[in-house]
């Protein structure tokens, strides 16, 4: 099974760099940023999801497939900029590296550092961050505070990186 996820992801990265080499060199970098993001959100699993089925909650994402991908180009940016700001504040807690592998866990903060450092040039030219990035920061309050209610439990911190795992993909 390993094997397989190897091999899918060797091929989408290799995709992802032909295609970077047409140009959209900022896309293409937050596009390979986010396997890397991806691989590593998966990596940290500690206990299986399944186990954890009962601490599943609705975090209220603030937009569906279909919504987000119609945004225009500037406005999906600045979701993604504040998004990986987001997780970058979940993730660098201390009840974090009590949680999580602490190797796996600074490898995922520095990909979140790097992506964060690219796009930080294109949010600031981006007016309508302030008004997108006010729903994200209520999505994430609403994460913080589920964390703080179930006092940092292995079951709420997977439910917590499923949450980010899946919509990291709409990124």
């Amino acid at each position: 099974m390993a094997q397989v996820y190897l091999w899918l992801v060797a091929g989408v990265t290799l995709g992802s760099m032909l295609a970077c080499s047409l140009g959209e060199d900022v896309l293409c970098i937050h596009s390979l940023d986010n396997w890397t993001l991806l691989d590593l959100l998966r990596q940290l699993e500690r206990i299986p999801p399944q186990l954890c089925l009962n601490d599943r909650i609705d975090f209220q994402f603030p937009w569906q497939r279909e919504n987000f991908t119609q945004m225009h180009k500037t406005q999906r940016t600045c979701v993604r900029h504040v998004m990986l700001q987001q997780i970058f504040k979940v993730f660098i807690t201390p009840h974090s590296f009590a949680a999580w592998n602490h190797t796996l866990l600074s490898q995922l903060l520095s990909c979140l550092h790097h992506s964060l450092e690219h796009l930080q040039p294109v949010e600031e030219k981006n007016l309508a961050c302030p008004h997108l990035g006010i729903d994200v920061r209520k999505y994430f309050r609403r994460i913080h505070t589920y964390l703080e209610g179930k006092k940092y439990s292995s079951c709420a911190w997977e439910a917590v990186r499923v949450e980010i795992q899946v919509h990291l993909v709409l990124l």
